[in-house]
């Protein structure tokens, strides 16, 4: 699946597929997220869980230009 057709998914079955097949990479908080980096296929994926309202609010391809990648890249290495 590639990384257009994993975001047209609706939230629960994006859930599913990546708890499944993705693979965790590293945790971070940004503003009001504790954002999830998954690994999936051959792309990221970035998983947004606000902890004020306790749910995933969204789960999207992660952009390769986004500003959160400094963020990453001071955990670990990323492979963009």
């Amino acid at each position: 699946m590639n990384g257009y057709d994993f975001n047209q998914l609706n939230l629960k079955d994006k859930i599913k597929v990546l708890y499944e097949e993705g693979t965790f990479i590293v945790a971070i908080r940004y503003y009001k997220y504790k954002i999830n980096l998954f690994l999936f296929e051959n792309y990221y994926v970035e998983v947004f869980f606000n902890h004020k309202l306790d749910m995933i609010e969204k789960i999207e391809v992660m952009n390769r230009n986004t500003t959160r990648l400094k963020f990453y890249s001071d955990q670990i290495k990323l492979t963009i």
